[in-house]
Order: structure tokens, then sequence, then C-alpha cells
């Protein structure tokens, strides 16, 4: 399997080039030259790890298939207490697909405890010896997620990026309490966006790139934007699909809608990917907070990214330019001159519009919604008081809108993408109670008021010591990456 850049695909690489380079060099994302088809029902009947192994080795094809298997193993155990893909039934034909028992307590740990062991072998695959600095810009949970996935492994330097105020008090705890020798912390004044777009102009700066290929160094990316961190997001929607199967609430063949809380469109293209390979998925409905610029394109094909900022109480949804649209629009339109020309008006303007057939061809797969504010908390409520479900804000918003796109007869999935102890004091707030500024405090009163106990790993940030608090501007993000030296 060969991949392709959306903006130029001359541009051809291995799997494992594409996941040691993150990014192509003219700024377009690695797409694979092709969808796989699967033996769905064959998948269907393994076990998370291996699941994974098969799907993710579809795409991997310079990666052993024992090397995978290891891999998935290693990742997919102890570190997700035997809920890998735990799906929880919540009222009649809908689901929670609940992606928060890993690690770090949100659906990023399915890509990034499993990328670091990727990356390690496509350099062997490579036969690269040169250091490995990644950069990361973060809206929240992928921050702390890349950084527990790349902690300690050898010639890595991993960056991150946050920006100040734009994440909950527990998401930034996560994050400036990391320990590990070769992680670096800094908070960026501005939004999530300013912080993305100081990233990638790093990467697509190659008076950087020589300098730091001077020192032995090459920058590589762990945000969605790498193909590493996408492919192994395919695998839950399968597992999912294996749930319904074994639990007689399908027959094979069966279509299953899903509701993804979006962001930077990253997980629900995992879904896309899922169903061009066979997987009988119905509609994928994208949904939004009130950063609604996707529900906007997903409804009028124009993307118009200048627009007001929210600070909600789903941060890792705060975003106004969503990566991975950029991959949907190559393969729905299998123009990589298109899509350049769609991707310079956006950096020019701030806004593009796609043609009528474009809109019409991503409208028979996707569906779109939004939530504000006032609906997310009364949502939190109703579905603890209706079917004594707890959730977190950003699962809040995917079942609100979830509700206006339920179709009779058919299994709707919701993803969960975090615990709702990342955001405590929202989620206490919702269900009627006066939540104390203290987010430990708000976690123990959550914990009375529901009978539910908070993970481990989020109580035990109480006690740990806060080892970053760099505050810088996004002009000064390439500083940053030029200050690595072999």
């Amino acid at each position: 399997m060969q991949f392709f850049s959306t903006r130029d695909h001359n541009r051809v690489v291995s799997a494992s080039q594409a996941i040691a380079q993150g990014l192509s060099d003219e700024g377009g994302l690695f797409v694979p030259q092709s969808f796989p088809q699967v033996d769905v029902k064959a998948i269907c009947a393994l076990d998370y790890p291996e699941m994974a192994a098969a799907i993710v080795g579809q795409y991997l094809t310079d990666y052993s298939q024992e090397f995978l298997q290891e891999a998935a193993k290693a990742t997919y155990g102890a570190a997700f207490g035997g809920k890998a893909g735990y799906l929880a039934p919540v009222s009649d034909e809908v689901y929670s697909l609940e992606l928060w028992h890993g690690p770090t307590c949100a659906f990023k740990d399915y890509a990034l405890q499993l990328m670091p062991k990727l990356l390690v072998e496509a350099k062997k695959n490579l036969d690269r010896t040169e250091k490995t600095l990644i950069l990361v810009a973060t809206s929240g949970d992928t921050g702390k997620a890349a950084l527990d996935g790349y902690h300690d492994i050898p010639g890595v330097e991993i960056a991150v990026f946050f920006p100040t105020g734009g994440t909950s008090e527990i998401q930034r705890l996560q994050m400036v309490t990391q320990e590990g020798e070769n992680v670096a912390v800094y908070a960026v004044r501005g939004n999530f966006d300013d912080a993305q777009t100081g990233v990638k102009k790093v990467f697509g700066d190659p008076a950087i790139a020589a300098e730091l290929a001077k020192r032995n160094i090459r920058l590589s990316s762990a945000n969605s934007i790498n193909w590493g961190r996408l492919v192994p997001q395919i695998v839950y929607y399968f597992a999912a699909y294996a749930q319904l199967l074994k639990a007689g609430k399908v027959r094979f063949g069966d279509k299953v809608d899903f509701c993804v809380p979006t962001g930077n469109f990253g997980d629900i293209l995992a879904g896309y990917y899922a169903k061009q390979m066979g997987l009988p998925v119905g509609r994928l409905i994208c949904a939004s907070n009130e950063n609604n610029v996707l529900t906007d394109f997903l409804t009028t094909g124009t993307y118009t990214a200048k627009r007001e900022f929210f600070k909600t109480t789903s941060p890792s949804m705060d975003i106004l330019v969503s990566s991975n649209l950029e991959r949907l629009l190559y393969h729905v339109t299998g123009s990589d001159a298109e899509v350049a020309g769609l991707m310079k008006s956006l950096s020019e303007t701030g806004s593009y519009t796609v043609r009528p057939e474009t809109l019409a061809a991503i409208q028979e797969s996707f569906g779109c919604g939004w939530s504000s504010e006032e609906e997310v908390a009364g949502e939190i409520r109703a579905r603890y008081e209706q079917d004594g479900y707890l959730c977190d804000t950003h699962t809040a918003v995917a079942f609100h809108v979830a509700g206006r796109h339920k179709r009779e007869g058919v299994p709707m999935v919701v993803l969960s993408t975090a615990s709702p102890y990342k955001f405590p004091r929202s989620v206490l707030e919702a269900l009627g109670h006066t939540a104390p500024q203290n987010d430990f405090e708000a976690m123990q009163e959550l914990e009375e008021a529901t009978g539910r106990t908070a993970p481990a790993s989020l109580a035990a940030l109480r006690q740990k010591a806060e080892r970053f608090n760099t505050v810088i501007d996004p002009e000064q993000i390439a500083q940053v990456a030029l200050s690595y030296q072999e």
C-alpha cells in the first residue's frame, strides 16, 4: 500500500515514510492509494488486539504482521482495563462507544499508545538513525495522550503546545505534570487554531528542516494530520459493530449510524474509512459545539474559518480549522489540484466553497448538527436522570445531535470521547449542583453525587508537581523547534 499527498499525488511514499514524516513537504496530508476490502464477518469474530492488527495491517503493508500483532497486544491489554472499544447500552437502540478507558481517559489513547511503536518500527524499516522531534498542537486531549505515549522513547523528543486558558484545568494538569526526560510543554497565547497554525508553519518551512537536518534531527507529527494517528481509530468502529452482532442487536449486514463529536475531523473520518472498507455504516453524523464551522460546511458547501471563536465547556472541539476535512475532500473529488486550490483559498482568504456535486457526494455519507452550551448541559442532565448514564461535555454534544438524527430501527452509536471526570465542574453544574472552583473538589463532589469513581490517574494529579509553566506566542514555536540539538 502506497500513500499520496492530498495536494500532489506525484508525491508517493510507503506507510513507514508517511508515519515517520507526518506531513507531505508541500503541506498536504498523506492518504492511502485505495481502500482495502476486508472480510467484515471474520474481523468481527476477533478480539480487540487481533482486530487492530488485522485492520491496521491492511494499510501498513511494509510492517510485518507479527510485529503488528505484538504491538496491538501490548497496547490494548492491561492499559485499557479490559474495556478496549467498550460499547455501553444507553437507551432503546442508542449506545455509547466508551473510548476513555485508556491511560489518559480520552479516545486519543487508541492511536497514541500504538503510534510510538509504529514510529520506532518505521525508522527501523527505513534504516533511519536520526533523532525525531515531534511537535504537537493540542486542544486538550491529544497533548497528554501523546506525552504519555512518547515519554522516554529512545531517539524521540516531543514538544506539546496548548492554548492558554483553552483546556480544562484537569487537561492542563495532565500535561504540565508529565514525567519523562524527552518531553516539553508550552502554553500558547491564543486559541487552538493559533497553536496548530504555528506548528504547521514549522513543518512547512524548508529552512527549519534544513537547519535541523544539520543536527541530525527530523520533524514529525503526532496530530491527526499524521496517518499513524488515523489508522488505529478505524478499529473501534468495527469493534462496536461486532458487539452489536454478538448481542443480537443487529443481523450481519444491517446498517448502524454513528454520531461523532468532532473538532479536527479525524475521528469521524476513521468511520468513513471503515465504511469504505465494507463495514455496514449507515450515516456518519458530525456533531459540533458552538464553533459550528463543520455544520455550516456540511450544510452549505462553504467553509468559513474567519468567524467568532467561542470558548466552550467542550474545549477539545473548540476548533475553526478542521485539518482532516482535507483528506475527505481528496477522496470525494479525486483531484489533488482541486484540493490544493481549496487549501490555498483557505490560507489566503479564510474560506473556500466546494462544487455542488462535491457537497452532494459528502452528504450521501455525512449528516451534521451542533449543540449550544445550554443544550449540552441539558443533555448531560437528561442522560443521567433518564438513562442513569453519566457523560462528559463532548459526548453530550453528540448525544444531543444524535437525538435529532435517530432513525427508527437503526441503532445509533455515540462516540464517547472522554471521561466525565476530565471536566468535573461542567458536569457537576449540568447536574444541578454548584461546583466548587477547584477541579479536584468538584471531582470528589461528582463522585459523591453519582456514586461513580473517578479514574485513578485523574485523581492522582492532585499530588503531582507542575513541571512546565512557559507561555509563548505562536510565532515562537519555530524558536522552540530550533532550540533542539542532536
